[in-house]
């Protein structure tokens, strides 16, 4: 029987160290933080997905945010080189993870690609040009996916951390966008649904297999939404928000074989 699965990552108790590149330090509530994952991770099982957690390390402080380490195509797995060095010691756990559904591509140095730069609309893979993702990175996907007809497709990035906190997709031909930081040009093949302008972080959602899950700091945008006829399903992480996270990347979510 086929279905959808998704693997999480347990927070780590060393999430309060965790890297941040456009926000300034908050104090993070670890227990609240669990909690709230807990509760995202029932969203997903309400969804559809069977879910898989991984432990949390007290050595890996951002590992919850497991979108960064593993991208996932119907035919494999790309496992990625993080651009922050202190992430690259979480590869090898989600490495095993994903390999028992997907034969596994690595990304390899000098590449640098986060998982949260990469966005998969049908055969269309857009990726970020940021401070965690290179051009050699770009070419080693392009290289790993050319067999199987996806086009590549390097984005600018200004303003934001990753890619998908700036664009994510709502179905195969609508994306939830901040256009402030991306150039729309590039993604002209697909209509560009606008965040609420006092919601600049607000472009993050994620597909759960025909479904959509969305975090609750963002009412407005959630309007916006409801008004072209999507519904979601809300969960508060905003702790997790804390440490530049969001609900695309704290899991992965593929269709088993």
């Amino acid at each position: 029987m086929t279905g959808l699965i998704a693997i999480t990552r347990d927070v780590s108790p060393s999430i309060v160290d965790c890297e941040l590149t456009h926000l300034a330090r908050e104090p993070i509530d670890v227990q609240r933080a669990r909690a709230q994952h807990a509760d995202y991770e029932q969203a997903l099982q309400r969804l559809g997905c069977t879910v898989t957690r991984l432990p949390a390390s007290a050595d890996l402080p951002d590992s919850v945010f497991i979108e960064d380490i593993a991208i996932v195509f119907d035919e494999l797995a790309v496992v990625t080189r993080p651009g922050a060095v202190s992430r690259r010691a979480e590869i090898a756990d989600v490495s095993a993870a994903v390999s028992r559904h997907r034969p596994v591509v690595h990304i390899a140095a000098p590449g640098t690609i986060d998982g949260g730069d990469v966005l998969a609309v049908g055969r269309s893979v857009f990726i970020g040009r940021t401070s965690r993702t290179n051009d050699a990175g770009i070419e080693q996907l392009r290289t790993a996916l050319a067999p199987y007809g996806y086009r590549v497709r390097p984005a600018a990035v200004r303003g934001c951390l990753h890619l998908k906190s700036a664009i994510t997709a709502i179905d195969d031909r609508t994306l939830l966008a901040n256009r402030q930081w991306i150039l729309e040009e590039e993604f002209a093949d697909f209509e560009l649904l606008d965040v609420d302008r006092a919601e600049p972080m607000a472009a993050n959602i994620v597909r759960v297999g025909a479904s959509l899950l969305y975090a609750a700091a963002f009412p407005r945008t959630l309007a916006l939404l409801q008004g072209r006829g999507f519904v979601a399903m809300t969960v508060d992480v905003s702790e997790i928000a804390k440490a530049e996270g969001a609900v695309t990347c704290c899991s992965l979510i593929f269709q088993s074989k």
